[in-house]
């Protein structure tokens, strides 16, 4: 993708709203008030919106033309519209798509969203291999599966708990400087506070686990043409990006904690032009910490199994050198939705356009923020992406 080594795409504006449980309202509700968020944010009038990438609510009842309604909701006429379900990964695949659809000439300034409101309602329901041979034998729930996932781990390479704890403590110091965290989450953790919550599914305790609440994101990406002549200041480029989907179809893998990041982390490094160690800030998807873990290995961070040393010799907290999910991550901000990465995905943009406050990190030009979507029967996460983001001019 020529296009994306060229810096020929930018991310013009994002905005969010604050997590909150149970917020009473609907998820397109929640899409009109981030929509007029980012749109105040880049000082442009909601007529040059002509593109739309979403992600699904899962607190609405599945709806073959989400789109449409969420368009006509928001007072859009859109040249060009998708909607992306691979989970986590969603929204930093849409940004991808976005770019894209702009390159091609298909529209001009594209809104990508996801907004979803689970805490109040939640009628998502997931077919196929999990009706059939998860739910009826109690292997149902997320917990279970990142529990199998760290045991294995545990069985490779030794515990990991001590490197969980220091990143649960990182992420909420940074949860606790960022006023669109969840309230309920925004309080202080030390490390034997972690490791004294109560076991969920062993080894998994509760303070390793993602909490659903209401909340939205919102970017607005074009061409860098367009931003210049919109006046933009600090946009931000997708410099590289790379997605696999169902990882390990054929099971030839002989080993449940490998998963696709270990192959597009390494290739969207060479697509950048950088190496691991050349990265300011890393945003990678945190429903369990255990998956932080993995992604730092796989992408190329450490070695397979000495990510544990990794995240204990090294300082991944905000001036560090090497912050991890600095605005405190989904497992210290809030997941809104049942997975949508936008939560990763706005703090890496804000740290590049210095909207990151009192976190902020002086000097940062680069990003690396990463999406999981899905979990398969008795095998990793089936969905990775990487998206390498650098601070323009």
């Amino acid at each position: 993708m020529q296009w994306l080594k060229d810096r020929s795409v930018a991310i013009i504006a994002c905005a969010d709203l604050k997590a909150v449980k149970r917020s009473g309202k609907t998820a397109l509700e929640l899409a009109g008030e981030v929509t007029e968020a980012v749109l105040c944010s880049a000082g442009i009038e909601r007529d040059r919106i002509d593109g739309m990438a979403a992600t699904p609510a899962n607190s609405e009842a599945y709806n073959p033309f989400w789109t449409s309604m969420l368009a006509d909701s928001l007072g859009l006429s859109l040249a060009w519209s998708q909607i992306n379900d691979i989970g986590g990964a969603s929204i930093v695949g849409n940004i991808l798509r976005a770019g894209a659809a702009v390159h091609a000439g298909l529209c001009e300034v594209v809104l990508v969203i996801a907004a979803d409101a689970p805490s109040t309602q939640f009628v998502a329901r997931q077919s196929g291999f999990r009706a059939e041979f998860c739910d009826p034998f109690g292997y149902s729930v997320l917990p279970l599966s990142f529990a199998l996932l760290t045991t294995a781990y545990s069985a490779r390479y030794g515990s990991p708990d001590r490197a969980l704890a220091k990143l649960a403590v990182t992420q909420r110091n940074g949860a606790l400087l960022n006023d669109r965290a969840c309230d309920y989450l925004r309080v202080p953790l030390t490390e034997e506070d972690y490791l004294a919550s109560r076991m969920i599914s062993y080894p998994l305790r509760l303070l390793d686990c993602v909490m659903r609440c209401d909340g939205a994101n919102a970017f607005l990406v074009t061409s860098t043409r367009t931003a210049k002549q919109l006046g933009c200041a600090t946009p931000v480029h997708p410099i590289a990006y790379r997605e696999l989907i169902n990882f390990d179809a054929r099971n030839k893998v002989d080993d449940i904690t490998v998963t696709g990041f270990s192959e597009v982390g390494p290739a969207a490094l060479r697509d950048a032009g950088l190496i691991a160690d050349q990265i300011q800030s890393f945003h990678p998807y945190d429903d369990f910490f255990i998956a932080v873990l993995l992604q730092l290995e796989q992408i190329g961070f450490s070695k397979p199994g000495q990510g544990v040393d990794f995240v204990l010799d090294h300082d991944v907290g905000i001036g560090g050198d090497l912050p991890i999910n600095t605005g405190g991550g989904q497992i210290s901000a809030g997941q809104p939705g049942l997975a949508n990465g936008g939560v990763n995905l706005i703090e890496a943009v804000r740290q590049l356009r210095g909207e990151a406050g009192p976190r902020q990190l002086p000097g940062t030009t680069n990003a690396m923020v990463t999406g999981i979507g899905v979990i398969q029967y008795a095998r990793n996460w089936g969905c990775s992406n990487v998206m390498i983001l650098e601070r323009g001019a």
